[in-house]
């Protein structure tokens, strides 16, 4: 749909606001989030989510309303799996809780800009070459392979991957944090922190996501500013959702396989779609190919939904059952009798001698 420039700039002075917002409530004194604090945020989050998509549905129909849905859920559904990552990063460098919330607010806005960039450059591309729908809906089904195949990613990252490698190696970072602090000034020499290097961790894993999440997003819908507002949303309540889930996440034991189904549809819609906008000479000598059905946004709302909560009800019930077996005593050992014949005491013919 189109979308005037005041309704760009008036979301993303939304989205600032809402930052801002959260900087001044929140982040005004360190502290360690708390359960209750999380919900309540995530609900308010989820509110103006669901405010935004009911705008969508107002003014720009149906169709665009259920694209909207369909792309922020998807794009929310893959955050909570990159919650692994994230508490990864944080476990590996210790970070205190009180300054995480901090950690991940700088993360996420960081998020926001490469985001944007990528959007930007995604959109364009997909409106003047018809073979970019080939090149994300690959990587989409290449993703859907790995984390069906593969699902050993949380245990394969390294937090100290190259760039933090190459940061430590470029300038000196202390041993200790000092608050929230990125940078101190110490015997005259300005040293990196910790938390700088947490950052920089945090957003090396953004980037990372977003070569998964951008292609997928675009598999449901190619205007930009839908595209840009479900990844806004999504990603202004992955903290929340960080500390609320805790432990729960790893109670999910199979969403990466909810995952794998959800990237592999998606990226044979993609695929389907880049039939019809086919100009690739070696293909149909280059002609749209008409046959190729076209999936609409509700199917896909529909078979995301359905994938989602079946993995979710899976991976609650095998983590019951699981939890049930852990308390269940120990069987007791073997209580059949012995047998009361007499040892034989037959010796070899050498003993007999």
């Amino acid at each position: 749909m189109p979308v005037p420039a005041w309704l760009w700039a008036a979301t993303i002075a939304a989205l600032l606001t809402l930052i801002l917002l959260d900087l001044i409530i929140v982040n005004r004194r360190p502290h360690r989030v708390t359960i209750a604090e999380s919900a309540r945020w995530i609900a308010f989050y989820i509110a103006c989510a669901v405010a935004f998509g009911t705008g969508v549905w107002i003014f720009g129909g149906d169709d665009q309303a259920a694209a909207y849905i369909t792309g922020y859920i998807t794009e929310y559904t893959l955050s909570v799996d990159n919650l692994f990552i994230f508490m990864l990063i944080m476990a590996s460098f210790a970070v205190p809780a009180i300054h995480q919330h901090r950690v991940l607010l700088i993360g996420i806005v960081m998020a926001l800009v490469m985001r944007g960039v990528f959007i930007a450059v995604g959109a364009q591309a997909v409106q003047r070459f018809s073979w970019v729908f080939w090149l994300f809906g690959g990587i989409l089904i290449y993703t859907a392979w790995k984390f069906a195949f593969n699902n050993n990613d949380d245990e394969e990252y390294d937090p100290n991957g190259g760039v933090v490698r190459l940061v430590r190696r470029l300038f000196p970072v202390t041993d200790d944090y000092h608050g929230s602090r990125l940078t101190i000034k110490q015997d005259g020499r300005r040293l990196l922190t910790p938390m700088f290097i947490v950052i920089v961790a945090i957003g090396g894993a953004d980037l990372v996501f977003a070569v998964d999440s951008i292609p997928a997003i675009f598999g449901i819908t190619q205007d930009a500013y839908l595209v840009f507002a479900a990844n806004a949303f999504a990603l202004m309540g992955l903290r929340q959702l960080y500390f609320l889930l805790g432990g729960l996440v790893e109670k999910l034991v199979y969403l990466t396989y909810g995952l794998a189904v959800i990237l592999g549809f998606i990226g044979v819609k993609l695929v389907l779609h880049a039939l019809h906008k086919n100009e690739l000479p070696f293909i149909n000598g280059g002609e749209h190919v008409t046959w190729a059905p076209e999936i609409s946004n509700w199917t896909s709302l529909a078979v995301i939904v359905t994938v989602l909560t079946i993995t979710t009800v899976a991976s609650l019930l095998k983590s019951r059952r699981d939890t049930r077996l852990a308390a269940e005593p120990a069987a007791p050992e073997s209580t059949a009798p012995h047998s009361t014949a007499p040892e034989s005491t037959a010796s070899g013919p050498a003993d007999r001698n």
